[in-house]
């Protein structure tokens, strides 16, 4: 019988006054100065706060909530963060040197060019004395960068008076920004960094053995000597465009005949299937006219789409992350399971697609990832958005009606969808 839910409610929150004190005293601490203090912050509520370009090093943040937090040109060597919360935090820039990060939570945290120069990762457990249940493990609970602030979200599973009892829990960098981060011989075993983007990391002597890989960007990434042993890289970007076997010429072809048979309604010119291929190499589909086409689990990344007509198009788990999608015509399109965080789609019509009398088909978007996505005036009409991913997409006068928005619920909306 699984254990019964409880929440922590007492955690302190601290104003930005409170925190800058302690940062103040924990320098002066760390200057071996009289009247400093060690920095103690664990367990305690920072969400949202201003900490940039402090000096932390060695500070204990055990367990705090720093959700949001501006952490960026922060120096968190040597700092105690285990299992803390630093979900949609801004680390670009810290430096986490010999960090302790064992079970936290890094969900969309910006990580970009940050120092993890031995940082621990691993696999860990946090618990809390209880007086009536002994100890509490404290799982990150998922929530939404707009969400209004809430102590009591952190939840925490009842667990037996033995800590050996207790299940463990992995670092998650899931969505996370690690752009050039430095990751030299990090302690990341049996991590998740699903869908994380580590173009340009160093990751040499990483130890990532048995961690979840799925969907990470690793284009220019130094992986040498890196121990993935038994880890998952299932759809794993792990070539330039430039160094792809595709042939750029045979695609071109392709696209051109595709277009062909667009324009004179299937007379001349041939549909083309893109399924599973990578695409990078074409660099450019502004404009064209690819209504009706298949690409099923093909990679787009960061192609200029501009413009382009997808009309119908058979998207289901491509790989559309960092596209210009502006204005493009998706219409009916199937993306299932696609992947189109930070993609551009301001403008772009991703409404019913009319085809005859009372015939129509919806956009769907069932399960897509839409992380950070600019979708700026989109229209969204009846458009099927199930278990859709849109933590901090921009959804500013987006058009939403008749859309199935059930997503409201989980994930806070950045500007105000137009309700038709």
């Amino acid at each position: 019988m699984s254990p019964p839910k409880t929440h922590l409610k007492d955690a302190p929150v601290l104003s930005q006054a409170e925190a800058d004190e302690i940062c103040r005293k924990h320098k002066v601490f760390i200057s071996g100065r009289p009247g400093g203090l060690r920095g103690s912050l664990a367990w305690c509520d920072l969400s949202g706060l201003n900490l940039a370009g402090r000096d932390l090093s060695g500070a204990d943040l055990t367990g705090a909530l720093l959700f949001g937090a501006d952490l960026s040109g922060a120096k968190l060597d040597s700092a105690n963060l285990y299992g803390a919360d630093l979900q949609n935090a801004d680390l670009s820039k810290s430096s986490l040197r010999r960090a302790d990060l064992r079970g936290a939570c890094l969900r969309n945290a910006n990580l970009s060019e940050a120092d993890l120069f031995e940082a621990d990762l691993r696999v860990g457990a946090v618990a809390v004395g209880d007086r009536k249940l002994g100890f509490k493990l404290v799982e990150h609970v998922n929530r939404s960068p707009d969400e209004e602030h809430d102590p009591s979200r952190i939840s925490a599973s009842a667990g037996r008076s033995h800590t050996s009892d207790m299940e463990s829990v992995r670092a998650d960098f899931s969505g996370a920004i690690l752009r050039r981060a430095r990751l030299t011989r990090a302690l990341l075993k049996q991590c998740v960094m699903t869908g994380a983007d580590l173009t340009g990391a160093d990751l040499s002597q990483a130890d990532l053995r048995g961690a979840d890989l799925r969907d990470v960007v690793l284009l220019g990434a130094n992986t040498q000597a890196w121990d993935i042993s038994k880890a998952d890289l299932r759809g794993a970007l792990r070539q330039d465009a430039a160094a792809q076997s595709s042939d750029e010429t045979s695609l071109e072809v392709q696209v051109r005949e595709h277009e062909r048979w667009c324009a004179t309604g299937g007379k001349s010119g041939v549909p083309t299937v893109f399924d599973g291929l990578d695409l990078r190499g074409l660099r450019s589909l502004r404009g064209y006219n690819l209504t009706a086409v298949s690409a099923r689990r093909a990679i787009f990344y960061g192609l200029d789409m501009e413009g382009v007509q997808l009309q119908g198009a058979r998207l289901d788990g491509a790989d559309l992350r960092g596209c210009n999608l502006r204005r493009a015509d998706l219409r009916g399109a199937r993306l299932t399971g696609a992947l189109l965080a930070d993609a551009d789609l301001r403008a772009a019509r991703l409404d019913v697609l009319v085809l005859s009398g009372d015939r129509f088909m919806a956009t769907d978007m069932t399960s897509a990832d839409l992380r950070r996505a600019n979708l700026a005036g989109a229209d969204l009409r009846g458009a099927i958005l199930n278990d859709t991913d849109l933590r901090q997409a921009n959804l500013t006068d987006a058009n939403l009606k008749d859309a199935e928005v059930a997503f409201r619920e989980t994930y806070g909306l950045k500007g105000g969808p137009t309700p038709g």
